[in-house]
């Protein structure tokens, strides 16, 4: 059987879902199918059963049809570190902070890694489903890509192509990508799925003849948009996020961190219908809250200087918000940031905001596990990946919260145990079921517009 690799003509095109969905939809009939990405750029990131972490998207599709993740599932791992650095993960490992130059330049030293981590999963699986990274056919990067061009190529993956028809211009990404994609990865190509249709389907009816008789590429399905608030792989996708607030009785107000991380943390709180859910950047839009979080953070010492300076500090330390840190928002909350190592700064010593006694050192060695943890009384699943190291990996003094732990909102009964103390009518949901049926209805949506026989057929041929 062959594998898939999944293109997108532009930047989030829906790539990642789309990933997800057919990977979902191929396990449903029958078929040992994983997950599988070259190459991520994220701060959004897990820790797989396996050890190590690997980003979002992947382990979100692993655990959508209940296999075990590793690291082989994204063998490249890159979190923005500011100033055109990045910090590089191999094989769900640190391995250091490159500059973007240093990156391509080591490129060749990665591609057997990528090439490794592939063949692993082909071993236990029938067909990868390999999703792409931005656009394949950017021609002066071509040959430094990972994601697109070098597994197509190496592996032979047949192809699907993704359209945003929501970004305009589809026509012409649609053309311009398939053509300047090199000749033998054309004959590969099934067809092109145009995603994120909005309105009346018909009036695209025109669309689909010109595409698959000028441009002879086979549409597989047009795709109407249906928001799906799970498995974020980055800031941007974050922020497409639909919520309905009718009946919300608290609201949460997320700060926005320039280097903010691990924000699906916060999935269960943007589905829960009872919670008004809110990134904000500005001190002045505190007072609509009732709790406030500080989120995880790549550059904790960064975003804390940020804060301080949009006016933040004062409200924060005046202890009239029920406040809640999560990993770098948690480190944060104390008296000293001390980075003797030059981890994520030259600043040896920062003031925290004195919330919490003692201080926070940055280790050499990174902490990355997940497991069962006493948050706040409750026994919780959660997962730990930072430098940061403290006497607790959660504390509670008053109205404020704080711990390492990522994934706490997941757990229904520490949920309710928040958020009641907040508003007393909040009765919390079952967010495991919620997960499931929402992707169950999500692969059923895409099963019923796109031609999945059609794929099926050219992965037997």
């Amino acid at each position: 059987m062959k594998n898939l690799s999944i293109f997108g003509t532009s930047s989030d095109a829906g790539k990642s879902t789309l990933s997800f969905a057919i990977t979902y939809l191929l396990h449903h009939r029958g078929i040992s199918v994983a997950p599988f990405k070259a190459q991520n750029v994220s701060n959004n990131s897990q820790v797989t059963d396996a050890g190590g972490e690997i980003a979002i998207p992947q382990y979100f599709a692993a655990e959508a049809i209940g296999l075990q993740t590793s690291p082989d599932m994204n063998p490249i791992l890159l979190k923005s570190g500011g100033k055109s650095k990045a910090h590089m993960i191999v094989n769900g490992q640190s391995v250091a902070n490159k500059n973007v130059w240093e990156y391509y330049r080591d490129i060749d030293f990665l591609k057997p890694h990528v090439k490794k981590a592939f063949k692993n999963l082909q071993k236990d699986y029938d067909c990868i489903v390999a999703e792409g990274a931005g656009s394949p056919v950017e021609l002066n990067l071509m040959d430094k890509d990972l994601s697109n061009i070098y597994i197509a190529d190496e592996f032979n993956t047949k192809i699907v192509l993704v359209a945003d028809i929501q970004r305009g211009g589809v026509f012409a990404s649609i053309y311009g990508v398939y053509n300047l994609l090199p000749k033998k990865l054309r004959k590969n190509v099934i067809g092109v799925i145009v995603n994120k249709f909005q309105g009346d389907m018909s009036l695209f009816d025109e669309g689909v003849k010109i595409i698959q008789k000028q441009f002879k590429i086979p549409v597989l399905g047009v795709v109407p948009f249906k928001p799906f608030n799970l498995g974020f792989e980055d800031s941007q996708s974050l922020m497409n996020y639909v919520q309905d607030t009718r009946k919300a009785i608290i609201k949460v107000g997320v700060i926005k961190l320039p280097h903010m991380s691990n924000f699906t943390d916060f999935e269960p709180l943007i589905n829960d219908k009872e919670i008004e859910l809110s990134f904000i950047s500005n001190a002045s839009e505190v007072s609509s809250c009732d709790l406030l979080i500080l989120p995880g953070s790549k550059l904790v010492v960064e975003d804390l200087q940020w804060l301080k300076k949009r006016g933040f500090k004062k409200i924060l330390r005046s202890k009239e918000k029920t406040l809640l840190g999560i990993c770098g928002g948690y480190e944060m909350l104390f008296k000293n940031i001390l980075d003797p190592h030059a981890i994520e700064s030259s600043q040896k010593k920062t003031k925290g905001l004195a919330l919490f006694k003692g201080d926070v050192t940055f280790s050499e060695t990174k902490t990355v596990k997940k497991g069962m943890y006493n948050l706040f009384g409750v026994m919780s699943d959660g997962y730990e990946i930072h430098n940061g190291i403290t006497k607790k990996r959660a504390k509670h003094k008053g109205n404020i919260y704080g711990t390492f732990v990522h994934g706490l909102f997941d757990n229904d009964a520490l949920r309710y145990k928040i958020f009641s103390q907040i508003n007393l009518k909040y009765k919390g949901y079952n967010f495991k079921k919620y997960k499931k049926k929402t992707i169950k209805e999500f692969a059923g949506h895409i099963e019923k517009h796109v031609d999945i026989k059609k794929i099926l057929k050219a992965l037997h041929e």
